[in-house]
């Protein structure tokens, strides 16, 4: 038998009742704590509300799984882990590996950080994007920056989850990680990441003393967050409502903004570059042809071609309209080219 079972976010007080009389019967407790920390004081409750064998499980020992599956196979084994259960994808698949070996498993769910932060800091859950995680390497930067880039052109929050190493006790501060997004922007150029974006640093969800801290990252650059763990969240597109919780609920610094205004999307950014570029090019190139129809029906069509690219992107349609414009292009160039002119513009 293997028990999966959330801690919740308030430590020990938050343990439901049905998982208390789960781990007085368990014969082997095994607590995870590479997905966020375990006060010493909620650590020695747990200890003692566990009459079985006691375990602190790192994370090689849950992703590998062996050990905790051949003792499951005859005995009452419970996995414990911050926050619910399957937030965690190393705990989905030891469940899938305990399932297929014929293991019975059951789950308590609790609270989640990831849940509740969202209705701490007043914003619609529905409105969450894709979430990733921000590491202290910055080369490994460029993920989480197009995840935000995507996000926000639909609108959608970005949660950004900070690196946590248990063995190293390192918490990555968030002021590092914001620093590193606006690093990342110098490289990508996307306009998706700057001084102006308004940022939200929810810290320490659901003990006492956590806090919700907002405004421009050039605001946040001078704040003392304390101590971990913090997550940062972008906001996409904020409703009023949001807008209103967001004051009520936490430390606005500055006034809650739209990212959403100043990040457009590629193909809207491409179009802005290359539209002008080539009816420039085809205006200089329409005289050198004066007075020969031969070629007047190639100079139409790059007329057109740039129109309907306009069109497309007005009505939504982006590769079409990207497609379009490469065609008045390529146009436009076999035409530089045939009077001897660079067809770089």
């Amino acid at each position: 038998m293997l028990w999966f079972i959330g801690l919740g976010i308030s430590g020990f007080k938050s343990i439901p009742n049905e998982a208390l009389e789960i781990l007085s019967k368990a014969d082997i407790v095994y607590l995870e704590q590479f997905t966020s920390p375990i006060g010493k004081s909620d650590l020695t409750k747990i200890k003692k509300a566990t009459k079985g064998e006691f375990k602190l499980a790192k994370r090689w020992l849950v992703e590998d799984g062996s050990e905790i599956l051949k003792n499951a196979k005859k005995k009452k084994v419970v996995l414990l882990a911050y926050g619910d259960p399957y937030i965690a994808t190393t705990h989905i698949e030891l469940r899938t590996r305990a399932i297929e070996e014929n293991i019975k498993t059951h789950s308590i769910h609790a609270s989640s950080s990831l849940t509740s932060m969202i209705g701490e800091c007043g914003l619609h859950f529905y409105k969450v994007g894709r979430i990733a995680t921000i590491m202290s390497e910055m080369k490994s930067l460029t993920t989480p920056y197009y995840v935000i880039y995507k996000n926000i052109i639909e609108g959608n929050h970005t949660v950004l989850l900070l690196e946590y190493n248990q063995d190293k006790d390192f918490f990555l501060d968030p002021k590092d990680a914001l620093n590193g997004l606006l690093e990342t922007e110098k490289g990508q150029i996307r306009n998706v990441i700057s001084s102006a974006t308004y940022v939200i640093v929810a810290s320490r969800i659901g003990f006492k003393d956590q806090s919700i801290i907002s405004g421009k990252i050039s605001s946040l650059k001078k704040i003392d967050f304390g101590k971990p763990p913090h997550t940062v969240i972008i906001p996409g597109r904020l409703h009023f409502t949001e807008t209103d919780a967001l004051k009520i609920f936490g430390q606005c610094i500055d006034e809650p903004y739209d990212n959403t205004e100043k990040t457009k999307k590629i193909s809207i950014q491409m179009m802005k570059k290359y539209v002008p570029m080539v009816r420039e090019a085809l205006e200089e190139v329409i005289p050198l042809y004066k007075g020969q129809k031969e070629f007047q029906g190639i100079l139409e069509n790059a007329e057109l071609y740039v129109k309907d690219a306009e069109k497309f992107l007005e009505d939504g349609q982006d590769e079409v309209a990207i497609l379009s414009i490469g065609y008045a292009d390529g146009l436009v160039d076999a035409l530089r080219l045939a009077k001897g002119l660079d067809p770089k513009m």
